[in-house]
């Protein structure tokens, strides 16, 4: 599939004819995911690109190389190494699937399951079941699932009694459970231990300490990914994963269990994200949105596809478990086959490593980049090393909070970001209460994931964030509300799986929105914080699918009401789409002074230019000169974008401010 080019809906001009420079330099991905600078396509042949930076016929002075940015070009920005990158995501984004959604295949009980008592093991099922189960006339079973009679059942055998005695009293079970297995045909932990009535909670439960665990992984790994680089968080994170899902089938009581699923939740989202900044940063702006929506909506879609199908195939949780963690391992070879990223290198100093990286490009592209070249960039990144150790200003996530429209804007973000994580695992993990079967609704409602990433790749720099957020949780919502409107089982179910799609876009426009509306400055630890109270939500989600067992329709209904709620809460924020990201806290303040509520792309007005805030007709008066479209990159919507912006050092972002004059 090729990338995709902003075109906007409702074009009232004709896009210029005249070759837009090629100002790479105003991309800046390691502070905030930038594109400050619509360009040609320029290919993967690195003589195409150059082309725009060598002196012209005409004796035009090419452009310096003064960042990351300007070099990339020369080595190609989708070449066949960046391609190889591409490729290498495939196992991350399995392990990534795994780790999310593998607790659900291991606690799943069987709907039918009643009080085990083994004097009556020589009767068949329906025989024990009709002498020791009291009846029921309420609800989808036809029998009591945590009680039985208390009687003396060496007596009634000796009677042949095969109906039970009125006046037999009924008692909780006690002891075990019987399972009938049509739905769930393998021994899960569950089952095993019998998490069912008065435990039934447990499972929830594990899946919530997953979540805490997901929290101390995301500043764990975050802080080995700024102190000793991209390849260490990655491997490190990947091979905890392996050891401690390799633990988890040895596992025979719920505290171990737990433990166990928080040393896994460690490795949530960071044995992905690694990866996926890594090759992000390697690849041209005009490839990102590319690489960064379909690595998700085909390797992780297909990963979390077969996890069901996997479970079957081993037939007991164990060897279930076993099977989706070792092939973590494959991790340790990661250095031997992925570069440490190149902009991490420059934002340490180390610029002769970052060079032998960008040496190996040149190599495997068949590219070439200039001595003077490399000679600009290479003085002009000493240069701003020495001036970002000279810089000795520092900001903190509490500067968000000191002025009252930022203040508001990053108190909507947090709460729109908690409702979007909670419906969306709450969806996840609900696919059992739909009245089908549990392992094709979940390939059916996981596989949504690809359209709409395929989706959001195509619309979002054309629609816009705002109203696409505010639409896609709406109907949500309202799919989930229908959902408990209608007979459980198809019906029911087709319209949560709508609702499930619908929250995929609404995760992903989420997880870019807070990276391009926080400045630059707060901006690392502003998401950073933002996503750490998404996890607080999530963990919240497994309960509120746990209502399911007082009533069915509770969770759906939490689910649509909050997505609703959540949905027109996005209409609070400002549009970022064709912006310039804010750069200081007084770009934060006065973002979006100049929008209106009913703004929207498709239906642009005359903006008048003396109601813009001055700090951007300052700032931006130069470009408009030079005819130049500012806006954000692409979508870069998935999973790991929010972590890929988090990861990147707060010292490379004030670098960049620095180099930009602000």
């Amino acid at each position: 599939m090729a990338p995709q080019e902003r075109t906007p809906c409702c074009e009232e001009e004709p896009r210029q004819s005249t070759p837009i420079e090629n100002n790479l330099s105003n991309i800046d991905l390691s502070g905030s995911f930038v594109n400050k600078g619509y360009t040609n396509d320029p290919g993967d042949s690195a003589d195409s690109v150059a082309s725009t930076k060598r002196v012209t016929d005409d004796g035009e002075k090419r452009k310096k190389v003064t960042d990351f940015d300007d070099l990339l070009p020369y080595v190609g920005e989708f070449g066949m190494y960046q391609k190889i990158l591409f490729l290498l995501m495939i196992p991350f984004a399995f392990f990534v699937s795994f780790v999310y959604f593998s607790q659900i295949f291991m606690t799943i009980v069987p709907e039918q399951h009643w009080c085990w008592i083994p004097e009556l093991a020589n009767l068949t099922v329906e025989g024990r079941r009709a002498l020791a189960i009291p009846p029921k006339t309420e609800g989808p079973y036809a029998h009591d699932r945590c009680h039985m009679y208390q009687a003396d059942w060496t007596l009634a055998l000796a009677q042949g009694r095969t109906t039970p005695d009125d006046e037999w009293p009924i008692v909780p079970c006690t002891g075990s459970w019987e399972y009938n297995r049509s739905d769930v045909p393998y021994e899960t932990i569950a089952s095993q231990l019998d998490w069912v009535c008065d435990k039934d909670n447990l499972p929830a439960t594990a899946q919530a300490i997953f979540f805490c665990g997901a929290i101390v992984g995301g500043l764990v790994f975050g802080w080995i990914a700024d102190k000793y680089g991209r390849i260490p968080a990655l491997v490190g994170t990947n091979l905890v994963g392996f050891a401690a899902g390799i633990a988890t089938a040895f596992c025979n009581a719920f505290w171990s269990f737990a433990l166990c699923r928080f040393l896994v939740g460690l490795a949530f989202d960071n044995c992905f994200t690694m990866m996926y900044i890594l090759v992000l940063e390697y690849v041209g702006p005009k490839w990102r949105t590319f690489v960064a929506n379909m690595s998700i909506a085909i390797f992780f879609t297909l990963g979390a596809s077969l996890l069901p199908w996997i479970a079957l195939w081993a037939d007991d949780w164990r060897r279930y478990a076993l099977g989706i963690s070792a092939p973590f391992i494959i991790a340790a070879a990661t250095p031997w086959l992925v570069p440490e990223s190149a902009r991490w290198l420059l934002s340490q100093g180390k610029i002769d490593k970052a060079m032998v990286i960008m040496k190996k490009f040149e190599r495997i592209n068949k590219t070439k980049i200039p001595d003077k070249v490399l000679n600009e960039f290479t003085d002009a990144t000493q240069k701003a090393i020495k001036e970002s150790e000279a810089e000795s200003k520092t900001y903190s996530v509490l500067d968000i909070f000191r002025t009252p429209r930022l203040r508001r804007n990053a108190l909507l973000l947090i709460v729109i970001w908690m409702a979007i994580s909670l419906v969306f695992d709450g969806h996840v993990r609900n696919v059992g209460s739909l009245g089908l079967d549990i392992f094709l609704t979940f390939t059916i409602a996981t596989a949504t994931e690809f359209p709409a990433d395929t989706f959001l790749t195509v619309v979002l720099d054309r629609w816009g964030r705002r109203w696409l957020a505010c639409g896609s949780m709406v109907v949500s919502g309202i799919f989930s509300l229908l959902a408990t409107a209608v007979p459980v089982g198809g019906p029911s179910a087709s319209l949560a799986i709508l609702g499930r799609f619908a929250v995929n876009i609404s995760y992903n426009i989420g997880l870019q929105y807070a990276a391009e509306l926080l400045p630059t400055v707060v901006r690392a630890q502003g998401v950073a914080l933002i996503h750490i109270m998404g996890y607080v939500a999530s963990i919240v989600a497994p309960f509120v699918v746990y209502l399911g067992n007082i009533s069915q329709d509770l969770p759906l209904l939490i689910l649509g009401v909050l997505g609703i709620a959540g949905g027109f809460l996005c209409l609070l924020l400002p549009e970022t789409m064709d912006t310039e990201m804010p750069q200081t806290l007084a770009d934060g303040e006065n973002f979006g002074k100049d929008q209106t509520f009913w703004d929207m792309p498709c239906f642009p007005r005359k903006k008048n230019e003396t109601s813009i805030p001055e700090t951007y007709n300052t700032r931006s008066s130069a470009r408009n000169q030079e005819d130049h479209f500012i806006r954000s990159l692409p979508a870069s919507g998935s999973r790991a974008s929010v972590r890929a912006s988090i990861r990147l050092s707060s010292r490379s972002a004030r670098r960049n401010q620095d180099n930009s004059g602000v």
